[in-house]
């Protein structure tokens, strides 16, 4: 049966799009962090929606999950095929084509597998910006940033993924295309049903294609790092830089002296943005007229003045920018060759951010010897990237550490993951996150979109008690 199976998504995609051996398939297979690693009946490289479409009918008829992947740079195993040896991985990698840019409607039309890099590239020919930025933006592409409604750097001013996209084209279980590429700014016509993908980590159908929106490209963009004494400085520089900048403040980004030490530590040729502190507070302004510079400085020197900053740096140059950016967006990688790191991509309120950040870390350095905190992220939106590394030979496990940290974040009334989604990581923590009526609200979705249970199974949602299936759900 899988031998007929691979003979007839070669007969759709062609041979040389169906992937088997080890050598082609293990970057598939594993998940960024290098932590999971999972196993398919093949990789299955579609070029065109209508090819999309066949396999997936294909996989319907036959009941074959599917696990579709963007660029495989997400955090939470969404993508990577943990336990379902018979499902074919879906790579969206070669349906990279960006099918139109209008400056005038500020839209830009791009096929799933578009990377995010070149997305940007092309809003920037047309004199526009794209305005979703993050570290992986080299590599991930738009249909899985869709389908994790990712956030990044940009969410203060431009808001997540949710607010970027105005129209998607979808595939649904049954191998059926719902073609809603509108581009239209207004729309009150029924349900807006692309919500439901925006976020859903492929567990619905899968994306591929989408209309985006675009912005006026700022003709003035500064950049700074402040140096702060504590998380609560942060706080109160954000509140002040929003009070004297508005909607120009474009970003502000918090992070400690650890990551820059560990940073530091393991390439001791860099030099130090600034001397020693223990917080650091990365702020950016944008805007299209003139004096933008000299606000956002006015801006700073009143932190100085007002004993909330301790040092400042301000770039010079696009370089330096960039440079100082580096400190921020490295952090994932520096972490990454430092230790074993139990990961939280949590969000709490904005005006909670300080007493969480000192409450869990004084938490988890309490309860697990050994652990040194990283807590880093976006102060403007509440995100807080809070991870722990783990003792050498790991002993603390884990789960540990995430049954802390979780707790206080629930007493917070925050969320357990503000950008990275729920996928297989996350997915058994989450009915202790959200109440029954929640997650009965996201099991009646799912049962009503995918009967079958097909479509990513075991990420988001787990399989109830019983089904005797890899799929989300026992046959319909």
């Amino acid at each position: 049966m899988t031998q007929s199976l691979l003979a007839e998504l070669a007969a759709i995609v062609g041979p040389a799009a169906v992937l088997t051996g080890p050598e082609q398939t293990q970057a598939f297979y594993n998940d960024w962090r290098g932590v999971f690693a999972g196993n398919a009946m093949a990789v299955v490289r579609p070029q065109s929606t209508q090819e999309v479409a066949r396999v997936v009918a294909l996989a319907h008829a036959t009941r074959t999950p599917i696990v579709p992947q963007g660029g495989n740079t997400g955090l939470a195993a969404g993508a990577t095929p943990l336990g379902l040896d018979g499902a074919i991985l879906l790579s969206l990698s070669r349906m990279h084509r960006i099918e139109s840019v209008d400056p005038i409607g500020n839209t830009l039309t791009a096929q799933a597998g578009c990377v995010l890099t070149d997305v940007q590239a092309a809003a920037d020919a047309a004199n526009r910006l794209f305005p979703l930025s993050l570290g992986a933006e080299g590599s991930a592409q738009i249909g899985g940033l869709i389908s994790t409604n990712a956030g990044g750097s940009g969410v203060l001013r431009y808001g997540t993924m949710r607010a970027l996209v105005l129209g998607l084209e979808a595939v649904l279980p049954d191998g059926s295309v719902v073609d809603g590429l509108r581009a239209l700014r207004k729309d009150n016509a029924g349900y807006d049903w692309k919500q439901l993908f925006i976020g859903a980590e492929g567990t619905l159908g899968i994306v591929t294609s989408a209309v985006l929106r675009l912005f006026p490209k700022p003709r003035f963009q500064t950049t700074a790092l402040l140096g702060l004494a504590s998380p609560s400085d942060a706080l109160r520089a954000f509140s002040r830089l929003q009070d004297l900048l508005g909607d120009t403040l474009a970003a502000c980004e918090l992070f400690s002296d650890t990551t820059v030490s560990l940073r530091s530590a393991q390439q001791p040729s860099l030099a130090r943005p600034m001397a020693a502190q223990p917080w650091y507070l990365l702020v950016e302004a944008a805007a299209s007229l003139e004096g933008t510079r000299d606000a956002f400085e006015a801006a700073l020197a009143t932190l100085i003045d007002a004993g909330i900053a301790n040092d400042c740096v301000v770039a010079e140059s696009q370089r330096q920018s960039d440079e100082l950016w580096e400190w921020r967006e490295s952090i994932p990688e520096t972490e990454k060759r430092a230790a074993r790191s139990a990961k939280h991509d949590v969000s709490v309120p904005i005006v909670d951010v300080p007493r969480f950040i000192e409450e869990a870390t004084l938490a988890v350095e309490t309860a697990h010897r050994g652990t040194r905190v990283l807590a880093f992220g976006h102060v403007g939106d509440g995100n807080v990237h809070f991870n722990v590394l783990l003792p050498d030979g790991d002993a603390v496990r884990s789960d540990a550490v995430n049954a802390t940290v979780h707790a206080i974040v629930t007493a917070y009334r925050g969320s357990i993951t503000a950008e990275h989604g729920v996928g297989r990581y996350r997915r058994d923590e989450l009915p202790a996150q959200r109440s029954p009526q929640e997650m009965a609200l996201m099991r009646a979705v799912k049962r009503a979109i995918d009967p079958l249970g097909i479509m990513n199974p075991g990420s988001v949602l787990a399989m109830p008690p019983g089904a005797g299936s890899t799929s989300e759900y026992s046959p319909a």
